[in-house]
């Protein structure tokens, strides 16, 4: 699992290659918080997100909750196929508020 980061236009940009399971969860949990606290708002690429379980899910909603309460905007770009099929059971696309977009790789 790496988090990859950028800046563009006073937003973080965050690319999370791998899984997003409870195994990494701290780690992720400390990058989100951190570039959530430092920016305007936070744009989550997860094209590349491997696996997300509840662990990761509910990072995802602390992160949504955390932007909400501070004023900030925070994205969720390019879903991968893993990503889509949680969002799908728990039935919680509409909460994000994101147009749920597949990345190419999801097609496969």
């Amino acid at each position: 699992m790496g988090i990859y980061a950028e800046s563009k236009e006073g937003r973080s940009i965050l690319h999370v290659d791998g899984e997003m399971t409870i195994y990494q969860a701290a780690d992720i949990k400390n990058e989100l918080m951190g570039h959530l606290a430092s920016s305007e708002g936070v744009d989550i690429d997860l094209s590349a997100v491997s696996e997300l379980d509840s662990a990761g899910l509910q990072l995802l909603i602390l992160a949504k909750r955390e932007a909400t309460q501070t004023g900030k905007s925070l994205r969720l770009l390019s879903h991968s196929q893993a990503v889509l099929d949680v969002l799908d059971i728990c039935n919680l696309a509409a909460y994000f508020g994101d147009p749920v977009v597949m990345s190419p790789s999801a097609h496969h």
